[in-house]
């Protein structure tokens, strides 16, 4: 695709970026292209990406920028690094790199949450891209009601004794530290739920397959399952009983990164249909000089231009710390359906080139299903809106 054609779908000027994040986007953007997307077919049909890219990604720096320098991170505290790398995923279409889910959800859990003793073991690692990290919710007959968790895990000298089964997990194939959450006590609900550390190799747990999905083949996505695994004490993440609560304050920007992946991803589905109609002729002329191919497109480009703004917006609230769970809500809910839209009417207008694999719109289209779906559902996004106008 040619610059003038990305420029005619570009979105509004942005002002959330200051130089230093365009310098940091350039160099990104070279290591996707020149790393990532040349492989990327092959790692669609191995299901998995190899680990070498997660340690080149590391020692470049793209992970763990916020992460301090005592713990050999970057010492950033700016999220914006953060969602630079979450667009550029989205707009190469690179879903297979979890970076996504270590940089902005399993790492703001060990900032927040690990003690001095823990960070220094754990910290420089991930920061190297050296250990992969997931976070174990979903249970088989457990989604988005984490209150009602059946992984168990007991006290017993100094260990706990952990079991249970999860399932879905990213990054679930390749991870060296899981954040399993896990009840720690006969409380019941959000009482005493609890986070724990399991580590590659204990004896008693084991991964299940790589589950097929019909989009993010390149993504692992594992079953994980716990029989009588011994984590030691020390494992512990924060307090004991009150990993519900740690779960709801770090859920917001979770969220939010799916609602800035969704537009990155509508935008580059955009990008791609505008090229292929101004090409694409029927009937003696492009097919884009059709008024319903127009107006299809503007009515695209409109809906993602001001999703886009919304997402800014959200943005700079979450870098003030004041993003609340409803406004992460809105914007994961809201985007997600775009980039839904968008990609299908995409698709519609590539026509039945549309529907073949070897065109990244087909590829889009499949990749983007899942996105109305975790991060929590969006029927759930709807009921945390609906309880937020006092109709609970």
């Amino acid at each position: 695709m040619s610059d003038a054609d990305r420029q005619s779908a570009a979105s509004l000027p942005r002002k959330l970026f200051a130089a230093e994040h365009e310098q940091f986007r350039a160099a990104f953007r070279r290591f996707v292209e020149r790393e990532i997307t040349p492989h990327h077919g092959e790692w669609e049909a191995a299901g998995c990406v190899p680990r070498s890219i997660w340690q080149q990604a590391g020692a470049l720096g793209f992970l763990g920028m916020d992460v301090p320098e005592t713990y050999s991170g970057g010492g950033v505290d700016d999220w914006r690094f953060n969602l630079i790398v979450i667009e550029e995923l989205a707009r190469a279409g690179a879903h297979g790199p979890g970076f996504i889910l270590h940089n902005d959800v399993t790492l703001p859990y060990m900032l927040a949450y690990a003690n001095e003793e823990q960070k220094t073991r754990w910290l420089p690692a991930m920061v190297a891209g050296e250990c992969v990290t997931a976070i174990a919710m979903t249970e088989p007959g457990t989604g988005s009601d984490l209150a009602a968790v059946q992984t168990r895990a007991r006290r017993e000298n100094g260990h706990y004794i952990l079991n249970g089964q999860k399932t879905f997990i990213t990054n679930g194939i390749l991870s060296d530290h899981i954040i399993v959450v896990a009840r720690t006590g006969e409380g019941g609900g959000h009482s005493d739920i609890s986070l724990l550390v399991v580590e590659r190799g204990m004896a008693g747990f084991r991964r299940g397959r790589n589950l097929a999905k019909i989009g993010m083949a390149a993504q692992d996505t594992a079953e994980l399952f716990f029989e009588d695994v011994r984590i030691p004490a020390a494992n512990l993440l924060g307090e004991e009983g009150a990993g519900f609560g740690y779960l709801m304050r770090q859920l917001p920007q979770e969220r939010l990164s799916i609602a800035a992946g969704a537009v990155a991803s509508g935008m580059a589905a955009l990008e791609e249909t505008l090229a292929y109609v101004k090409g694409r002729r029927a009937f003696g002329q492009p097919i884009g000089r059709f008024q319903h191919s127009r107006f299809t497109l503007a009515e695209l480009h409109s809906e993602l231009n001001i999703a886009q703004v919304f997402v800014d917006r959200c943005a700079e609230l979450h870098l003030r710390g004041e993003l609340t769970a409803e406004g992460a809500a809105i914007a994961k809910y809201w985007t997600t359906d775009v980039l839904n839209r968008v990609v299908d009417r995409c698709l519609q207008l590539h026509g039945g080139y549309g529907y073949m694999r070897e065109y990244s719109i087909a590829r889009a289209y499949l990749d983007a299903r899942v996105q109305s779906i975790y991060g929590g559902t969006n029927e759930i996004m709807k009921e945390i809106i609906g309880r937020a106008l006092g109709l609970a």
